[in-house]
């Protein structure tokens, strides 16, 4: 990496007068401001389109951009939308949220009428699109089509034909059904277009856009729809196993994240082909890559499905450094950052360090009074990225709030702060990480604006 800071932000927080952060003026203009403000990263979460509770890590697809960050007022420059149509799209009421019902709801209204007046305008355009990215944009549209078909059920609870994949089929529903077929595609242009537009100007004044990748994908989804050998399932495409983490730090009953674990062997036997596609397309989009829950590369924790909690899952071998070894042929103009948090192994610590990925530390996880953490910025080494908090921490300001009075004790020991008030102790747990070693420092927005608990835009198992 090269040296620098930048900030985490994610597209959904930036301001909007439709409900959600877009890929349109705000962010040009949030561009400028990394800029002038002498930052070199601009980190966000993953952008693809969120399925049923909205969550950045369940998709329908590991390779499409959510329909969501599409600027509207773009599509009104371009003629494809009314000033009047736009103003009805509000997004809800209250704005310090999303309220995604509202978003579903308004945007594919907008962005279906766009999708009537502009289709056969850019359709030369959208047919040389659909050719480059054929590989997942077929079976995303597709898959899409058949969502609508099915009133939005899970592909779990499709008719038998559909769900089990037959082309014959399917092929003649698309017939029947072309312009929705059409327009997921459409929708795919729009969004590609507007996101490369921002990537470059980004690239232009200097800033890199450090991207997100879900280790899984979800169940619903177009990639395990379209390639269920790649994944533990059965013949009727319900899975056998699913993915989570044991009992930890957030969680006593572990985290049941309820993706499906991938088959490894039939992975290998393809030469990793869908990994090396979706890594392809990660570099494109990005200038990095944090590969989320790394770990699971090494071992993963592999539950039955059925159970209610994580607890009875177990241990098993990821595919190792094999696949990275594969996926470094794809991303030689990407760097990769490894999301090494949570119990480490030794077997995962010498996964990272053969790979030559920086890890990630965390102020936040520094100040247990009962260890010396490896989170402490004494300890840390050249070739890693450190962070106030992530998006599934507490922001700093909360974080203060909540500490036990020993652990507070060893934090003010340490950053000999006591006497900071605390409308302005965040500042002193910011520049504690930027005075680290660390090649790169990532602060969340919420620290550096002082936010409290109130601005904590996740929660873990949740």
């Amino acid at each position: 990496m090269d040296k620098g800071s930048g900030l985490l932000v994610h597209i959904s927080s930036l301001p909007s007068k439709h409900g959600i952060g877009t890929f349109g003026k705000e962010a040009h203009s949030f561009i400028k401001f990394l800029s002038s403000a002498k930052q070199k990263y601009w980190q966000v979460l993953p952008l693809n389109p969120t399925s049923y509770g909205d969550s950045p890590y369940q998709t329908f697809s590991a390779f499409a951009l959510n329909p969501y960050f599409i600027d509207l007022d773009i599509l009104v420059s371009k003629g494809l939308l009314l000033r009047g149509e736009v103003r009805k799209v509000h997004g809800g009421t209250n704005p310090r949220y999303c309220d995604f019902g509202i978003i579903y709801n308004e945007r594919f209204t907008a962005l279906r009428k766009a999708f009537e007046r502009g289709y056969s305008k850019l359709e030369d355009k959208i047919q040389k699109f659909y050719h480059k990215q054929k590989y997942w944009l077929e079976d995303y549209a597709t898959f899409m089509l058949l969502k609508g078909v099915h009133e939005g059920k899970s592909f779990q609870e499709w008719k038998r034909d559909y769900r089990l994949h037959k082309k014959t089929p399917i092929n003649k529903l698309k017939e029947d059904n072309i312009d929705e077929y059409r327009f997921w595609i459409f929708v795919q242009y729009i969004a590609y277009e507007q996101y490369m537009k921002l990537k470059r100007h980004a690239n232009r004044r200097g800033i890199k856009i450090i991207g997100d990748m879900p280790i899984y994908v979800s169940l619903d989804s177009a990639d395990v729809w379209a390639h269920p050998k790649l994944f533990k399932l059965d013949q009727n495409r319900r899975p056998t196993e699913v993915a989570g983490v044991p009992p930890d730090f957030f969680s006593e009953t572990g985290q049941l994240w309820g993706n499906p674990i991938y088959d490894w062997r039939k992975n290998k036997e393809t030469n990793f082909f869908w990994w090396r596609k979706r890594m392809q397309t990660m570099a494109k989009l990005y200038d990095a890559v944090r590969i989320d829950h790394f770990r699971g590369f090494e071992s993963y924790w592999a539950v039955p499905y059925g159970e209610n909690t994580a607890i009875n899952g177990s241990w098993k071998k990821g595919p190792g450094y094999e696949l990275f070894d594969n996926l470094k042929k794809v991303t030689k103009n990407c760097q990769i950052i490894a999301e090494d948090l949570g119990v480490i192994t030794r077997g995962v610590k010498e996964l990272k360090d053969r790979c030559g990925y920086p890890g990630m530390k965390v102020i936040e996880f520094a100040f247990d009074s009962r260890e010396d953490s490896d989170y402490l910025p004494h300890r840390y080494i050249n070739n890693c990225v450190v962070y106030t908090g992530t998006h599934d921490n507490n922001t700093l300001k909360g974080w203060i709030t909540e500490l036990s009075k020993h652990d507070k004790g060893f934090a003010e020991r340490y950053l000999n702060n006591k006497s900071t008030p605390i409308e302005e102790i965040h500042w002193d747990y910011v520049r504690l990480a930027m005075s680290s070693v660390a090649d790169l420092c990532v602060i969340p927005i919420q620290d550096y604006l002082g936010l409290g608990k109130e601005a904590r835009i996740n929660t873990p198992a949740t």
